[in-house]
C-alpha cells in the first residue's frame, strides 16, 4: 500500500518538475474586471529550479503550483477564466483574483499566500472617487516593502489653510504687551583724563519678558510647516522620527498651525495648514502614523513645497517658520563639481541671496530651523539654509535625541513675546564715536559718521538675553581755558524698540545714559575690568576662533587647526571671567576641548566633526540655543549639564519644554 503511494507520488513529482522547466502558455482569451479596469497579464514564465535546489523546496512548489491553478488560495474559488474576475499573476508564477490580492498587499502582507517568497511587484487598485484618474497602462505598481498610505490628489495650489482663530478684541486692546528691558555695562569704570581710549567695549543687554499665562492669548501663534525626509536611510529612524514629530502635534496651542511635507525623490504636502486642536491634530496625527520611507533625497523640492505651503496661505499667523530634518544629502539636485551649488534653486525667502529683483527685497524671509541626523547628512547645507534664513542648525549625532531637540525648538517658538526687536545706540559726546559691533548674524548698521548705531535682533522669546558689544572710541577729556576737566564722560545713549507679540503695538525702551568717570589718576578699584565684558569678549574670540580652525580643516590643515585651538584655550584660561568660574566661560572652554578632539584626524572631523562645529556656529551667531552631541541631561537646577549638547543661550521655556520631553520618554509605552 505504501509503495504503490510512493510510486504515484513520484510520477506526480516528475510531471510537476516537467512543468517548471517550460513555459506557460499565453492565454488567447483575456478577461476584464469592470471594476480593476485591468487587463489580465500574461503569467510570466517560471524560472528552472537550480540544481542546488533541495528537493522538498521543489516539491512544495510543484504542488503549490497545481493547487493554484485551479482556486484563488485567498477565497479558494475557481480561477477559471471567463467568470468575470480578472486574475493576477505574481512574479512567482502564482495566480489569483485581482481584487483578493489587491485587497492582501493593501494591508502590508508582501509575501505570496502560497510560497511566502518576497514581491517587488504587487497589483494597484485605482480609488473610485478620483475624478479623471488615468486607469490605463501596466497592472503592476513597483512599491517598498510598507503599508503606503491611501492615494490622495494633492491640490495645485495650498490656499487650503484652516481659518485662524479669533482673539477678543476687549482682550487684544487690554493686554499691553511687556517691555523689554536693558542694562549696559562699562568696561571699566573710568578712564584717565588725559588718556584716549582706542577700543573701549560696553555691553548691552537686552532680555525679553515672561510669558503673562494669565491672558488666553499671552504670546504670538505660530504657522509651522515640518520638511521630514522619508528616504529609504530613514526606515530605521521612522518609529522615533514620528514619536518626535507627535510631540510637536501635542505641544502646540489651538492657535497655531500646522502642515506636514515630506520629501525623499519627489515633495508631497500630507497634511495643509490646521490648527491643532480637535480634529485637527487627530488629522495631523494620522498622518504622521501613515509615514514610511523610501527613495532618494531631494531637499530642494522639500523646502520648495514647504514654502509653497505658508506663500499660498490665506491667512496668516504673526508668525511663520520651517522645520528641515534630514539624514543625508541631496541626491537629486548637487553635483560633484559644486556640491552646494543647488542651494541657488532655493525660494528666495529663505534664502535671501537668490533674489534677483529689487521688488522682491521687501520679501519676508522665513526662518527655517534644520535638523541634521547622523554622520551622513550634509551638514554644510543645513548650516548654510539655516544661516540665510535666520534659523539654527542642530547637529542630532544619535537619533534617540530627536524629540528633546524638537521640543528646545517649539519651546522656543511658542513663547515669542516680542516681535521686530532692536537697539539703538547714539553717542551722547562729542568725539566719542561708535567703531563697530560684533553682533553675529543679527544686522547692524553704523551711519551718522559713527554717532548712530541700530542692530536687528528680530523676535525674542520669553526670557531670551542677547548681548551686544559695542566698541567706542573715546577721546582726551576736554578742558576749556581756566577751567577743569570734566569729571564725567557720557558716552552713549541706549533705548530699545520693539512690537508686541499679539497686539502688535509698538513698544519704546528708553535705556539709560551710559557714564564714565575721568579722573586725573586712575586709582586700582578703577582699573578693575568688568567680568560682563570679559565674558563676552571671549565668547567673540573663541567664536571666531573655532570658525577660523573650520575653515582650516575644510583645507586639510587639522594639526594647524588643533594648535590654533589650543593657543586660544590657553588664552581662555587666563582672563578674569574664566578665573572666576564663569559659567559661560566654563562652556567655552569644554567647546574648545570637544572641538580639538573632533578634529583629530580627517575621518573623525568628516563624520562628525564638521557637524559639530558648524551647529556651534549657528548657536553663537545668533545666541540662541540649538542641539549637538548624543543627548541630553536637565540638571535639577532644570539647567542643562551635558556640555557636549550646546545648551548656551536657553531659555526657560527651552528648558521646561526638554524636560516635559524626557519625562515622556521614561514613561511606559502601550
Amino acid at each position: 500500500m505504501a509503495s504503490s503511494a510512493w510510486r504515484k507520488l513520484k510520477k506526480s513529482l516528475k510531471s510537476k518538475l516537467s512543468f517548471l522547466s517550460t513555459p506557460t502558455p499565453t492565454p488567447t482569451n483575456p478577461t476584464t474586471d469592470d471594476n480593476a479596469r485591468i487587463t489580465t497579464a500574461t503569467p510570466p514564465p517560471v524560472p528552472t529550479s537550480s540544481s542546488s535546489s533541495s528537493f522538498s523546496a521543489r516539491l512544495s512548489r510543484s504542488f503549490s503550483l497545481h493547487s493554484s491553478s485551479k482556486k484563488c488560495a485567498i477565497c479558494l474559488r475557481s480561477l477559471r477564466k471567463g467568470q468575470g474576475q480578472a486574475i493576477f499573476y505574481a512574479e512567482c508564477s502564482h495566480p489569483f483574483h485581482f481584487n483578493c490580492i489587491a485587497d492582501s498587499t493593501k494591508h502590508g502582507n508582501l509575501k505570496c499566500p502560497i510560497c511566502r517568497s518576497k514581491w517587488k511587484d504587487v497589483p494597484f487598485q485605482a480609488p473610485r472617487n478620483v475624478p479623471n484618474f488615468q486607469r490605463t497602462g501596466s497592472v503592476h505598481a513597483h512599491v517598498p516593502p510598507y503599508n503606503a498610505p491611501p492615494v490622495q490628489i494633492e491640490a495645485e495650489h495650498f490656499s487650503d489653510d484652516e481659518v485662524l482663530s479669533d482673539v477678543p478684541s476687549d482682550e487684544s486692546l487690554s493686554s499691553r504687551p511687556q517691555a523689554i528691558t536693558v542694562k549696559t555695562f562699562t568696561e571699566y569704570p573710568a578712564v584717565s583724563a588725559s588718556e584716549s581710549f582706542s577700543k573701549f567695549g560696553v555691553l548691552a543687554r537686552v532680555r525679553a519678558p515672561p510669558l503673562d499665562n494669565t491672558l488666553a492669548h499671552h504670546r504670538a501663534p505660530i504657522d509651522v510647516v515640518t520638511v521630514l525626509d522619508v528616504s529609504g536611510s530613514m526606515a530605521s529612524k521612522l518609529i522615533l522620527l514620528k514619536r518626535a514629530v507627535n510631540f510637536i502635534i501635542q505641544n502646540l496651542g489651538p492657535s497655531d498651525r500646522l502642515s506636514i511635507v515630506t520629501f525623499s525623490s519627489s515633495a508631497r504636502r500630507m497634511l495643509p495648514l490646521r490648527r491643532m486642536s480637535g480634529s485637527g491634530r487627530d488629522d495631523a496625527t494620522s498622518v504622521v502614523d501613515s509615514i514610511s520611507a523610501i527613495g532618494g533625497t531631494n531637499i530642494v523640492a522639500g523646502l520648495k513645497k514647504g514654502v509653497q505651503v505658508l506663500e499660498e496661505r490665506r491667512q496668516h499667523n504673526s508668525v511663520a517658520t520651517i522645520i528641515l530634518l534630514s539624514d543625508g544629502c541631496d541626491t537629486q539636485s548637487h553635483n560633484a563639481q559644486n556640491r552646494l551649488g543647488y542651494l541657488k534653486s532655493l525660494p528666495a525667502s529663505i534664502f535671501p541671496s537668490n533674489n534677483t529683483s529689487r521688488a522682491g527685497s521687501k520679501q519676508p524671509t522665513f526662518p527655517v530651523y534644520t535638523f541634521g541626523f547622523g554622520s551622513d547628512h550634509d551638514s554644510s547645507a543645513m548650516h548654510a539654509i539655516s544661516e540665510a534664513s535666520h534659523g539654527t542648525f542642530s547637529f542630532i549625532e544619535s537619533i534617540n535625541i530627536l524629540q528633546d531637540a524638537f521640543a528646545r525648538c517649539i519651546g522656543g517658538l511658542v513663547s515669542i513675546v516680542a516681535r521686530h526687536v532692536q537697539l539703538k545706540v547714539k553717542s551722547a559726546s562729542p568725539g566719542v564715536q561708535i567703531l563697530s559691533i560684533p553682533s553675529g548674524r543679527h544686522k547692524n548698521k553704523i551711519f551718522d559718521q559713527g554717532h548712530q548705531a541700530v542692530i536687528d535682533i528680530g523676535d525674542m522669546y520669553a526670557e531670551e538675553e542677547k548681548e551686544f558689544l559695542v566698541f567706542l572710541s573715546i577721546p582726551v577729556s576736554p578742558v576749556a581755558d581756566g577751567e577743569e576737566r570734566l569729571a564725567n564722560t557720557s558716552l552713549v545713549d541706549v533705548s530699545c524698540f520693539h512690537k508686541g507679540s499679539v497686539s502688535m503695538d509698538t513698544v519704546q525702551v528708553e535705556g539709560e545714559r551710559v557714564q564714565i568717570r575721568r579722573p586725573p589718576t586712575l586709582s586700582p578699584i578703577d582699573q578693575v575690568l568688568c567680568l560682563e565684558v570679559d565674558r563676552q569678549r571671549n565668547r567673540l574670540l573663541v567664536t571666531e576662533t573655532i570658525a577660523k580652525t573650520q575653515r582650516m580643516a575644510e583645507m586639510g590643515d587639522l594639526k594647524g587647526a588643533q594648535a590654533l585651538l589650543a593657543k586660544q584655550l590657553s588664552t581662555l584660561l587666563t582672563t578674569a571671567s574664566s578665573r572666576a568660574g564663569d559659567d559661560l566661560c566654563n562652556q567655552l572652554e569644554a567647546e574648545l576641548k570637544e572641538t580639538r578632539e573632533r578634529m583629530e584626524t580627517r575621518e573623525l572631523y568628516e563624520r562628525s566633526g564638521r557637524a559639530y562645529v558648524l551647529s556651534g556656529m549657528s548657536s553663537h551667531s545668533w545666541q540662541r540655543a540649538a542641539t549637538r552631541g548624543h543627548y541630553t541631561t536637565i540638571s535639577s537646577e532644570g539647567g542643562n549639564s551635558d556640555t557636549r549638547t550646546t545648551t548656551s543661550y536657553e531659555t526657560p521655556s527651552m528648558t521646561s519644554m526638554v524636560l516635559k520631553s524626557q519625562i515622556l520618554n521614561l514613561a511606559p509605552r502601550e
